[in-house]
This record gives structure tokens, C-alpha cells and sequence, in this order.
């Protein structure tokens, strides 16, 4: 008769408990699902995506395509080219296939404005954080010192010098966004630094570098994701406001803010004009607050239970 050691009950038991506990995609899905704002933000985000990748697809005219006898028609307007279910703008075109085509700028320069002032960000505070004394207080005087110009100015003069395009509304956004980055990635990194793990890494001989990248950049990500998540939103309501201020994406690529102010000299006689766009940035906008708002519940370990 064999006996069974107390190491081998444990390794059993260990065993047992992992096999029935869910995978970390699992407790994602099972937190999803019991979240109703989290469920309604996700599909927003994906039916936007969807929209952005199958726009052209997806659209039932031509979005650039004039039609000078279908002028300022209403939503539901029919002709021997179809039915344009949202109506059509100044020139003829289909307020729908624009709406649709639009949501390719705003996911580009959502994703692409908040990549790169994450990346810049988050090492920018991770350095300053972990160095401490008069290189934090030198950097961070920095960030402070790009947070008192107003990012309306700063986009006037950089569009004035390059001159307004995609291009320079990505790189104005990324670049005058990542000071919020730094912030709170240098508030992470001062609680870090003086755990036990942390120093017991500079005990055996790491390299400061070796001990940012590995030990500390890990633990901020959470935080960095988040934030990501919910400054996609805030990027989408810049770029539409920058271009219809005309100082962003200009005519004749089709942005929901362009079309705002298209519609805005004509919201008395066509409505449907400047309302369309209008509630394509609400909705994407309060999806992307939405899925953040989740992110926050699930990634931030001070808010599980």
C-alpha cells in the first residue's frame, strides 16, 4: 500500500485548484458579460472598427460622388440610384456613406495620437519617477511647462508652419497628449521603487535600466492601458474639433468633423446635415468611455474586490 507525502497532497491539491480555475481570457469574458456598460461600450468600439476597416463595403453610394440634382434631400429620399437613408449634403452626396467612410480618420487618429503619446509618456515618467531628485524635478518642470500652452494654440501654429493634413494632427495630438502619460506613470513609479522587489533587484546587481524595463514598466502598463482606453475618446473629440475649425484633416478626406461644419451654415433648412456626424461622435465617443470605464473596474487592482 503506497502512502502519499504532505509535498505530494499539496502539489495534488495545487493542481486540482488550478484546473478548476478559469483562464485569465475566461474571468475576462465572465467580467464582460456582467457588465452591461462594459457589453455595450465593447460593441460600439467593434461596430466603429467594423465600419472603419469595411467602409467602402459597407457604404450604399459613393461618398464622393456628387449628384447636383439631389441637393439637400431628407433622410429617406429615393431616386433611380437608390435611397439615401440619412439624406444628402450641399453637393448630393450620401450623408450615410460619408458617416460611414468618417469613422476611418477617427479610428486612425484616435489609435495612432494615443500610441505614440503613450510610448512617450509612459518611459518619459517611468525615467523621471525612478531617477528622482533634480532629474524628476528637471523633467517634470518640462511636462508642467507643456501643459500651461494651450493645445488649441499649439495646434494653430504647427498647422500654420507644415500646414493642415493628417498626418500633422496625429503627431499634435501625440505629441501634446503624452504629458498625462508621464504624470501618472511617475506616480506609479514612486510607490514602485520602494517595494521589496525592486530593491532586492538592485541588491543582486541589476542595472537601472534592466530594473525599469523588467521589473517596473510591467507593473505600470495597467495604468498606461487604461488611460489609453479612455483618452482614445478625448482624441476623437479633438480631431473632430480641429477640423471643423479647419485646422485639421481637410476637404475633400471625409471626417465627421468636416462634415460639422459643412452642415453648420445650413442646420436650418437641412438638419440632417450637421446632426448625423453629430451623433456618430457621441456614440463612439460614450462606446470608447464606456469599454475604458470597464478596463478601469477589471485592470486597476484597487477597485477588485
Amino acid at each position: 500500500m503506497t502512502t502519499t507525502t504532505q509535498p505530494e497532497r499539496l502539489n495534488s491539491t495545487l493542481m486540482a485548484v488550478q484546473r478548476t480555475r478559469p483562464s485569465r481570457w475566461r474571468r475576462l469574458w465572465l467580467s464582460l458579460r456582467s457588465s452591461p456598460v462594459g457589453s455595450i461600450g465593447l460593441i460600439i468600439v467593434l461596430l466603429v472598427l467594423f465600419a472603419a476597416v469595411f467602409g467602402p463595403m459597407l457604404s450604399p453610394h459613393d461618398a464622393t460622388q456628387h449628384n447636383l440634382r439631389a441637393r439637400f434631400q431628407a433622410p429617406g429620399f429615393s431616386d433611380d440610384n437608390g435611397t439615401y437613408w440619412l439624406g444628402t449634403d450641399q453637393l448630393g452626396r450620401d450623408i450615410l456613406s460619408r458617416v460611414i467612410l468618417g469613422s476611418r480618420v477617427s479610428v486612425i487618429v484616435g489609435v495612432a495620437s494615443v500610441v505614440i503619446a503613450g510610448v512617450i509618456g509612459v518611459l518619459y515618467g517611468i525615467l523621471a519617477g525612478f531617477a528622482g531628485g533634480w532629474l524628476d524635478a528637471i523633467l517634470m518642470r518640462i511636462a508642467d511647462g507643456l501643459l500651461a500652452i494651450p493645445f488649441i494654440i499649439l495646434a494653430v501654429a504647427v498647422s500654420g508652419v507644415v500646414g493642415p493634413s493628417l498626418t500633422t494632427l496625429i503627431l499634435v495630438l501625440g505629441f501634446t497628449g503624452w504629458v498625462t502619460y508621464a504624470r501618472v506613470a511617475r506616480g506609479e513609479v514612486l510607490v514602485l521603487r520602494e517595494l521589496d522587489y525592486v530593491t532586492a533587484a538592485r541588491v543582486v546587481g541589476r542595472e537601472d535600466s534592466g530594473i525599469m524595463i523588467k521589473h517596473i514598466l510591467p507593473n505600470v502598463l495597467a495604468s498606461a492601458v487604461i488611460l489609453a482606453a479612455l483618452q482614445v475618446g478625448v482624441t476623437i473629440l479633438a480631431e473632430s474639433s480641429l477640423s471643423f475649425l479647419g485646422l485639421g484633416v481637410q476637404s475633400p478626406t471625409v471626417t465627421w468633423g468636416v462634415m460639422l461644419a459643412d452642415g453648420r451654415q445650413y442646420i436650418g433648412s437641412a438638419w440632417w446635415m450637421a446632426t448625423f456626424p453629430g451623433i456618430a461622435i457621441t456614440i463612439t465617443v460614450l462606446g470608447v468611455v464606456f469599454l475604458g470605464d470597464w478596463l478601469r473596474d477589471v485592470l486597476d487592482p484597487r477597485l477588485r474586490g
